[in-house]
């Protein structure tokens, strides 16, 4: 009787054993999510996209409305509004730094929040990416600005920021490619329209951010 029990202990453990097959879907999907974190900067907060776009409709309100900017001047080179522009620049600017303020305040609470550090290997790359297209672009329409092609500064903002977007989007989510492609047409349409620069513009800024904003925040955030 007694040795039967090692063999009856030795099929308890064999059942054990069989019974704890590994999981290889579930290990590869760990894997990969893992490689995702570290490769991409997914700290990206949609909620920052909805408030840039917030920021760029209210730029675009006060330049229009307020400062009574008006496009079809400049594409039928009237210089009568060069008087504004000026003030027009100083809103942009102030947009800018509104909207870039919020991107990094956001992004580093949600980072925070998730327990990842804000600034890393990736969060470079990030940068890395979109520094080229957007000093060319900024360094262009400063020249543009200085020859008196202001109705092409609009289009290129819109060019170089969706060039930007399309060039870091393989660092962060995929709908940022797409949204770089947006901000490309409308640069390219307003490129030949030049009435509608401002009009595209705040598509491009507002609309596209807003509704791209609110994608990922339900997507990815909720």
């Amino acid at each position: 009787m007694q040795i039967s029990i090692p063999f009856i202990n030795f099929e308890m453990q064999s059942t054990f054993i069989m019974n704890e097959k590994p999981d290889y879907a579930r290990d590869i999907t760990e894997i990969r999510s893992m490689m995702e974190r570290s490769t991409k900067f997914l700290s990206l907060s949609g909620l920052a996209g909805i408030m840039a776009g917030i920021y760029a409709l209210a730029g675009a309100f006060v330049s229009y409305q307020v400062l009574d900017f008006n496009p079809d001047k400049l594409a039928e080179g009237n210089t009568e509004t060069d008087g504004a522009l000026w003030k027009i620049v100083g809103v942009a600017v102030v947009v800018l730094v509104l909207a870039l303020g919020t991107a990094i305040y956001l992004s580093w609470k949600k980072a925070v929040k998730s327990g990842e550090k804000f600034y890393n290997a990736t969060t470079r790359r990030v940068i890395s990416a979109m520094l080229a297209p957007l000093v060319t672009g900024g360094v262009l329409m400063l020249a543009l600005f200085t020859k008196g092609l202001t109705g092409l500064m609009a289009p290129c903002s819109l060019i170089f920021y969706g060039l930007a977007l399309y060039n870091t989007s393989k660092f962060t989510y995929d709908e940022v490619k797409s949204m770089g492609l947006i901000e490309i047409a409308l640069g390219l349409i307003s490129t030949y329209f030049v009435g509608l620069g401002l009009l595209c513009w705040a598509l491009g800024f507002g609309v596209v951010h807003i509704i791209y904003g609110i994608y990922l925040h339900y997507k990815y955030e909720r």
